[in-house]
C-alpha cells in the first residue's frame, strides 16, 4: 500500500464530528466495539488485529497470525472471544484474555470479507469471495450450513438481532435475505443427529440455496452495480444497502415479500458501508469519496456530511449501547459521536433549570418534581434541524434564562419565564434571539455575549439592545464565563483571565489548559476550572490552589457544602480537597453530570436528560478535610463512629504524618509494626513483633527501643534474635555482671572463643582471659596477660612452656575493669517520646502503663505518665527528692507528683491523704492540673512537609521533571512508555544533570550534619509564589541552547568533521527527551528539532560507513554515497556536498549513469560557480561516453526509498518498515527488537505514545 500523508481535520463546509479517539495505522478494514468495556477491535490491511482502549487512548494488545489483510472482526456478546476473517481463507476465534488464537475454521476457498457472532446461539456467519456464506458452530468447531446462490463475491453477511434471518450483499448487484429457522430447530435437539450427519445434511443440495436449514427468503434487486454492504434495522422490518452505484437504498419487508422504499443519493464514489443508528432515526454511510454522510430516515434526506482530505472510508461500526460510532479509513480509524449528549443546565437555590426536548424544565431538589416551563423555540421556526443547547444562564431577579447554542455559528435565546406559576408548557412572555457565544447574565438587567469575529464583549439589556462594548486585551479570546456580578472569566488557548466589565480591565490571570467548564462554590470564594483531563482549583482572584490531573476525560463537577469539589470522569465520581488531595468516591456505569452535592446524596443528570440521585459515602473526604483543617475533635469523632478502613486511608495518614491515627485502623500485623515504629509506640510494636516473630522485626524493634532508652525491650529483642555480642555489650553498659557471667557460660557452651574473650574482658576476669588465650593456642599472649596482671605462678608456668624466652613487658600495667554505671534503674529516659492527642484519646497511656507495670515495678511510674511528669518537673532525669510537695506555691508540681507516683513508695512521712479538701478546691486543682499538663507537655517535633522533589514527580507526565526530582525510575518508565526507550546508559548523564540543575547547595548552620543544605529550584518561581512554589522544577536543558548546538553541528558537517558532528546530533536528540516547554508552538519546535537531529544522525552514519569501506569495497561505497544524497533532513549546502561526493565516486567507479544523475541533481541546486562548472563537465563526459554503469548498483533513483539504519540497504516504497518511536529512524522488519543505532536508546518496532515535553500536551 502506498504511504499516505496524515489526515487533516474535516474540510471547510463540512460538519465537524465530535472525535473521541483517533489512530494512525495501516488501512482499517474491520471494526467491532466491545459491548461492555471501552474497547474497540480494528483489523488492518497489514494482517494485524489491534485492540484499543478508546477512553484511555492506549493500545491494549495486537494479534498477528493472519497471513494477509484481515477484513472482518467481531466481539462476542458475553464471552471473552472475538472472531476474525482474512485473505488467507481462515476464520480464527481468539480469546483476548489468554491473548491467543483458540482455533481456526477452514472451508472457504477465497478471501473472507466479514465475520459475525450470533447474539444467542454459538454461531458465526462468514461471507467470502468464493460466492458462499457459511454458518459455523464455534463450540463444535464445524460448519453447519453453506448458503449458496450469489454468483459473485459476497461482500458482507450478518445475522438479524432477534429473528432467524441473515442478510447478505454481493457484487452480483443483489441483496439476499436468508431464512435460517431450520438451523435453530436443529440446534434445539442437538442429540438427535451426530456430527457426521450434521455435516452431510449441511452439504446436501448445496446447489438448491444451501439445503433445508437455510433458504433464500427474498432477493432484493435494484442496484445497478455491485452491492458492498447490507444491514438490518435493530427493531423495524427495514434493510439498508450501499453499492458501487453510489446509492444508498432503503428496503422494507414483511412475511411474504420485500420491496424498495427509497434511494438516498449524494455520495460521489462507491458506498463502502451503511447502517442504521442504534438510538436515532438516522442512517449513517461512508464511501470511497472520503466522506461520512448522515441521512434522516423519515425525510430521507442528507443532514450532515463529514469529510477527510486524503483518506477513503471502508468500514463503519456502531456501539450496541452507547452513542458511539467508529469508521475505518486508509490511514487508521476514528471513534466519534454525531452530537453532544451533555445537557445544558444551571442550578439556583433549590431548583435545577435544564433543557430537554426543546423545553426549559425546572427540577425541585426537595420534592423531586420535574416541570416543563416554556418552549425555547417558537412554533413555526424555520431554522432547520435544531442544534442542542450548550449552556444556560439564569437571572433570578427577572426570572429570565439565556440559552446558548452552536447553531448558526453561535447564537443565544433570551427567555423570560411567566410568573403565573401555571407550570404548563406555556409560551415565554419574552423570547429574543441574537448571534454570539456564551451569553451570560452579569447584573439584574444586563447580560454579556461574546462577538468572536471582532473579539468584542457586548453588554446588552433585557430588550436585547447593546449598551456597551468592551475589547479586552486577551489574545485568541474564544469564550466567556460568569464570575460574579460585573465580572467575567475570559478563556484563551492557555489561560483564563478575570475581567472587570465596569473598569474594562483584566484584573487577574491564571495559566491553565484549555478550560471547558467553570464551577463556582456557593460564596464565590473558590472556582473550579475543568479542562479535558485537568481540574484546577483557584481563589476568587485566580490565585492557584491546586491541580489534579486525570488520565480520562473530566465531565462535570459541583461543590460540597464542606468546601470539597466533587467531580465526575467518564467512569468515576471523585473528590478534590483544597490542598490538592484527591480520591475516588464511587464508580459509574455511565457518565453523569453533577448538579448538586448534599451530604451523602449526589444529584445529577444523565445523557437522556433524566434527573438521578446517587448515594455516596463522603466519610473519606470529610475525614481528610478535617485533618487538613486540623479539626482534631471531628477527626476523633469520625475515628470512633465512622467505618473508615482500607489501604488508601492508611497510606494517606502515614504520608501526612499521622501514623498513630493509621495504627488505629490497621489489622495487618506487619503494617501495624511499621506504623508503631514510625510513631515510636514501643508497646504496640512489641505486640506486633510477637505476632510476626521475624528476625528483621525484632532487630528493628531493638534499634527503636535503644533510641528511646527502653533497655528492657532491647534486651528482649536481642534475646529473640540471638544477637549475643550486642546482648553482652548491653549488659556491660547496664552494669549487670550477673547476666554477663551467664553470657560467658553461654559462649563457652557455644564454643565461641571471641565471645568468651569479650565477656571475660567486660567482667575484668583476668584468669578466664588467660585460660581462653592458652586454649586458643596463644601461649605468648597468655603469658603477657598473666605477667601484666600479677598472676606470677601462671606466668612462670607459661614461661616454662614457651619455646623462646618470654618477651620483655613494659612496667606500669593496670587491670582493665569496666566502670560501674551511674544509675542502675530499670529503664533509661534517654529520649522523651510524646503521646500525641490521638494516642491519648485512644487510651494508649493506660495500655502503656499496664504494659510497663507488668515488666517491672520501677518502670511503672515512668511508663504510664513519664512524658508529662518529666516535662512538668523541667528535668528529664528528675528524682522523687526534687518534687517539693510540701511547698504550697507550686500547685502544678504538687498535683503532678501526686498523680504520677504511688502512695506506697517507701518514702513515708507526707500523709497527704489526711488532708480534707473541699470538692470545689479539688475540682479547681484538677482542672488546673489538666490544663497544665496539656500546655506544658513534651516538645513534639513539627511534622515534615512533603519534599518539593516528591511534589514534582508525583503526577508529572514529563520525564525531565521526574529526573529533576531524582525519581529516575519514574523517568525511565515514562520514556519507555512514550518513546520505547530500553537503553538508559546514554541518558545517565542527562538524568544526573537534570537532578543537579534543579537543586542548589546552600551553607547550613554551624554544626549541622552534612555541612550544606540542598535547596530545590523551581521553574518560574517569584515572590508571589510563596512557600507552596510553582510545583515545577527548574530544567537544565533549554530549547534555545539546543538550537545553538544545532547551528554548531551544521558547521561541523560543513567542515567535514563527521564523527564530531554525529556525536553532537546524537546529544541534541537525546537532550530533546529531557526538555520541558510551555506552549504548543514550542512543542512543535522540539519535535522539528528532534526530527532534524535524527535525520542528520542517520545520514552521517551512512557517510561514516562509506569512508570505512571505501578502499575494501568501492562498489558498496558508491551505493552508500548515493543513499547519503537521499537523506531528507539535509540542508541544501550539505546536499550539494553529498551530491558532489557521490558524483565523483560514481564517476571513478565507471558508473556513468549514476554519476550523471548526481550531476543533474547538483546542477538543479545552483551551487557555487566552480562546483557548477565541474558538474556540467562531468555530465558532458558521461553523456559522451554513454550513460551506463560498469557495475550493477543496488540503487534505483526513480523508486522512492528510505535507508535501513541497521543494514544500510534501501527500503523501497510499499515495503514494510519498522521504526524507532524515540527518533523515527526506519528499519527493515528483520531489525525489530534491536536497540536503535541512531537514538542509541530506543527499541526498534516498539509501541510508544509519543514525545511529551509540555503539560499542554496532556490537555
Amino acid at each position: 500500500r502506498r504511504a499516505r500523508p496524515p489526515a487533516r481535520r474535516a474540510s471547510a463546509g463540512a460538519a465537524a464530528m465530535l472525535t473521541k479517539f483517533e489512530t494512525k495505522s495501516n488501512r482499517v478494514k474491520g471494526l467491532s466495539f466491545h459491548p461492555k468495556r471501552p474497547w474497540i477491535l480494528a483489523s488492518l490491511h497489514s494482517g494485524v488485529v489491534q485492540l484499543w482502549d478508546y477512553r484511555m487512548g492506549t493500545l491494549i494488545d495486537r494479534f498477528d497470525e493472519h497471513d494477509g489483510p484481515v477484513r472482518g472482526v467481531h466481539f462476542h456478546k458475553s464471552q471473552p472471544l472475538f472472531v476474525s476473517g482474512g485473505d488467507d481463507y481462515k476464520v480464527k476465534v481468539w480469546n483476548y484474555k489468554n491473548r491467543r488464537c483458540l482455533f481456526t475454521l477452514l472451508g472457504h476457498l477465497d478471501y473472507i470479507r466479514t465475520v459475525q457472532f450470533h447474539e444467542e446461539h454459538p454461531w458465526i456467519v462468514s461471507a467470502s469471495d468464493d460466492q458462499t456464506i457459511r454458518v459455523w458452530n464455534w463450540q463444535s468447531r464445524s460448519c453447519i450450513a453453506v448458503l449458496t446462490g450469489h454468483n459473485h463475491y459476497v461482500m458482507c453477511a450478518c445475522f438479524h438481532l432477534k429473528e432467524d434471518l441473515v442478510v447478505s450483499a454481493s457484487l452480483d448487484q443483489t441483496v439476499r435475505v436468508w431464512d435460517i429457522s431450520g438451523l435453530r430447530k436443529r440446534s434445539a435437539a442437538p442429540g438427535s443427529q451426530g456430527p457426521d450427519e450434521l455435516m452431510q445434511l449441511g452439504q446436501m443440495n448445496s446447489d438448491l440455496f444451501g439445503g433445508g436449514d437455510a433458504v433464500v427468503k427474498y432477493v432484493l434487486e435494484g442496484h445497478d452495480r455491485g452491492v458492498n454492504w447490507a444491514a438490518f434495522h435493530p427493531s423495524l422490518p427495514l434493510i439498508v444497502s450501499g453499492a458501487d452505484d453510489r446509492q444508498v437504498k432503503l428496503w422494507r419487508m414483511n412475511d411474504t415479500k420485500a420491496w424498495e422504499v427509497d434511494t438516498l443519493r449524494g455520495h460521489l464514489n462507491n458506498v463502502s458501508c451503511v447502517m442504521f443508528h442504534a438510538r436515532q432515526d438516522i442512517i449513517v454511510s461512508n464511501s470511497e469519496d472520503k466522506s461520512i454522510r448522515v441521512w434522516d430516515m423519515s425525510k430521507r434526506t442528507g443532514v450532515q456530511t463529514y469529510r477527510r482530505e486524503h483518506d477513503r472510508f471502508w468500514i463503519l461500526a456502531a456501539h450496541p449501547e452507547l452513542n458511539l460510532l467508529a469508521a475505518g479509513h486508509d490511514s487508521g480509524m476514528i471513534v466519534f459521536k454525531l452530537e453532544r449528549e451533555r445537557p445544558a443546565y444551571t442550578s439556583h437555590g433549590g431548583t435545577l433549570f435544564f433543557v430537554k426536548d426543546r423545553y426549559l424544565r425546572a427540577y425541585d431538589y426537595a420534592s423531586g418534581r420535574d416541570n416543563p416551563l416554556v418552549s425555547i423555540r417558537r412554533p413555526g421556526s424555520t431554522s432547520g434541524p435544531s442544534t442542542g443547547a450548550r449552556s444556560i444562564s439564569y437571572n433570578p431577579a427577572e426570572n429570565a434564562v439565556l440559552v446558548n447554542s452552536d447553531a448558526e455559528g453561535g447564537s443565544y435565546e433570551l427567555v423570560v419565564i411567566p410568573r403565573d406559576g401555571s407550570g404548563g408548557r406555556a409560551e415565554p412572555s419574552v423570547s429574543l434571539r441574537g448571534q454570539g457565544q456564551g451569553a451570560v447574565f452579569i447584573a439584574r438587567n444586563r447580560f454579556a455575549v461574546l462577538d468572536k469575529a471582532h473579539s468584542e464583549i457586548l453588554i446588552k439589556n433585557l430588550r436585547n439592545e447593546v449598551t456597551k462594548k468592551c475589547t479586552p486585551q486577551v489574545p485568541s479570546l474564544d469564550a466567556i464565563f460568569f464570575a460574579g456580578t460585573g465580572s467575567l472569566l475570559l478563556r484563551s488557548d492557555d489561560r483564563v483571565a478575570l475581567f472587570d466589565v465596569q473598569q474594562r480591565t483584566v484584573t487577574a490571570e491564571l495559566a491553565t489548559p484549555f478550560v471547558k467548564y467553570v464551577v463556582w462554590n456557593a460564596d464565590m470564594s473558590q472556582v473550579a476550572l475543568l479542562s479535558k483531563h485537568t481540574v484546577i482549583i483557584a481563589s476568587r482572584k485566580l490565585e492557584h490552589l491546586c491541580t489534579v490531573h486525570e488520565t480520562i476525560r473530566v465531565k462535570s463537577g459541583a461543590w460540597d457544602e464542606c468546601g470539597v469539589f466533587v467531580y465526575t470522569t467518564l467512569n468515576h465520581v471523585k473528590y478534590c480537597l483544597p490542598n490538592g488531595d484527591s480520591g475516588i468516591i464511587r464508580t459509574l456505569e455511565n457518565p453523569v453530570y453533577l448538579t448538586r452535592v448534599s451530604g451523602d446524596a449526589v444529584c445529577c443528570l444523565d445523557r437522556d436528560g433524566k434527573n438521578r440521585t446517587l448515594q455516596i459515602d463522603p466519610t473519606e473526604y470529610i475525614f481528610k478535610l478535617a485533618l487538613v483543617k486540623r479539626q482534631y475533635d471531628r477527626v476523633l469523632h469520625m475515628i470512633r463512629t465512622a467505618p473508615l478502613c482500607g489501604q488508601a486511608i492508611i497510606a494517606y495518614l502515614q504520608t501526612k504524618g499521622y501514623p498513630e491515627v493509621a495504627l488505629h485502623f490497621v489489622r495487618d500485623e506487619r503494617t501495624r509494626f511499621n506504623l508503631a515504629i514510625e510513631c515510636g509506640n514501643i508497646e504496640a510494636a512489641l505486640a506486633a513483633a510477637h505476632e510476626l516473630d521475624e528476625k528483621d522485626a525484632w532487630h528493628t524493634l531493638g534499634v527503636e527501643a535503644l533510641r528511646q532508652g527502653n533497655h528492657q525491650v532491647v534486651e528482649f529483642a536481642y534475646q529473640k534474635t540471638k544477637n549475643f555480642d550486642r546482648l553482652s555489650f548491653l549488659y556491660l553498659i547496664m552494669g549487670n555482671t550477673d547476666k554477663l557471667q551467664k553470657m560467658l557460660k553461654i559462649a563457652d557452651m557455644r564454643g565461641d572463643i571471641m565471645s568468651r574473650f569479650h565477656n571475660a574482658l567486660y567482667l575484668g576476669d583476668v584468669e578466664e582471659r588467660v585460660k581462653i588465650l592458652e586454649e586458643a593456642g596463644h601461649p605468648a599472649l597468655a603469658y603477657a596477660t598473666a605477667a601484666t596482671h600479677g598472676l606470677t605462678e601462671t606466668a612462670e608456668r607459661l614461661a616454662d612452656e614457651l619455646d623462646e624466652l618470654p618477651p620483655l613487658l613494659p612496667d606500669g600495667g593496670k587491670l582493665m575493669i569496666p566502670q560501674s554505671p551511674i544509675t542502675r534503674e530499670e529503664n533509661w529516659p534517654l529520649l522523651t517520646v510524646s503521646k500525641s492527642l490521638f494516642e491519648q484519646a485512644f487510651g494508649a497511656n493506660a495500655a502503656a502503663g499496664a504494659t510497663a507495670a507488668e515488666q517491672g515495678g520501677g518502670a511503672g511510674a515512668m511508663g504510664a505518665d513519664d512524658a508529662m511528669a518529666m516535662e512538668e518537673a523541667g528535668d528529664a532525669w528528675g528524682d522523687d527528692d526534687d518534687l517539693d510537695l510540701g511547698m504550697g506555691g507550686d500547685d502544678d508540681d504538687g498535683e503532678g507528683g501526686m498523680g504520677g507516683d504511688d502512695d506506697d513508695d517507701g518514702s513515708g512521712g507526707w500523709d497527704m491523704e489526711d488532708l480534707e479538701l473541699p470538692p470545689d478546691a479539688l475540682a479547681g486543682a484538677g482542672g488546673a492540673g489538666g490544663a497544665g499538663e496539656v500546655e506544658s507537655g513534651p516538645f513534639v517535633v513539627p511534622t515534615a512537609g512533603v519534599p518539593a522533589a516528591q511534589r514534582w514527580a508525583s503526577k508529572s507526565p514529563l520525564a525531565a521533571e521526574c529526573a529533576a526530582a531524582g525519581d529516575f525510575d519514574a523517568a525511565a518508565r515514562l520514556l519507555h512508555r512514550q518513546l520505547g526507550v530500553v537503553q538508559l546508559e546514554p541518558l545517565r548523564s542527562l538524568f544526573v544533570e537534570a537532578y543537579l540543575g534543579s537543586h542548589a547547595a546552600m551553607p547550613a548552620a554551624p554544626g549541622a550534619p552534612g555541612g550544606s543544605l540542598l535547596v530545590p529550584l523551581e521553574r518560574g518561581w517569584t515572590e508571589s509564589s510563596g512557600a507552596a512554589g510553582t510545583g515545577a522544577p527548574a530544567v537544565v536543558a533549554k530549547l534555545s541552547t539546543l538550537e545553538d548546538d544545532l547551528r554548531r553541528a551544521y558547521k561541523l558537517v560543513t567542515e567535514g568533521k563527521f564523527s564530531e558532528a554525529l556525536r553532537t546530533f546524537t546529544r541534541i536528540m537525546q537532550s530533546c527527551f529531557m526538555l520541558v516547554v510551555e506552549t504548543r508552538r514550542e512543542v512543535d519546535e522540539v519535535k522539528e528539532l528532534l526530527s532534524i537531529a535524527a535525520g542528520y544522525a542517520s545520514a552521517l552514519r551512512i557517510e561514516l560507513k562509506r569512508k570505512e569501506i571505501a578502499k575494501d569495497d568501492p562498489v558498496r561505497a558508491v551505493e552508500l554515497a548515493c543513499y547519503f544524497t537521499h537523506s531528507p533532513a539535509l540542508q541544501n549546502v550539505h546536499l550539494a556536498l553529498a551530491l558532489r561526493a557521490a558524483m565523483s565516486s560514481a564517476f571513478k567507479a565507471k558508473c556513468l549513469a549514476t554519476s550523471a544523475s548526481m550531476a543533474r541533481r547538483l546542477i538543479e541546486l545552483a551551487p557555487a560557480p566552480k562546483v557548477l562548472q565541474q558538474a556540467k563537465q562531468v555530465l558532458a563526459a558521461c553523456e559522451k561516453a554513454g550513460l551506463s554503469d560498469a557495475v550493477e548498483l543496488k540503487y534505483d533513483a526513480r523508486n522512492p526509498f528510505v535507508t535501513c539504519n541497521g543494514t544500510f540497504e534501501p527500503i523501497y516504497k510499499g515495503s514494510k518498515t519498522v521504526s524507532d518511536p524515540a527518533c523515527g529512524a526506519k528499519y527493515s522488519p528483520d531489525c525489530a527488537g534491536q536497540v536503535c543505532n541512531v537514538s542509541q536508546v530506543g527499541k526498534v518496532g516498539a509501541d510508544g505514545s509519543g514525545l511529551m515535553v509540555s503539560h499542554s500536551q496532556a490537555r
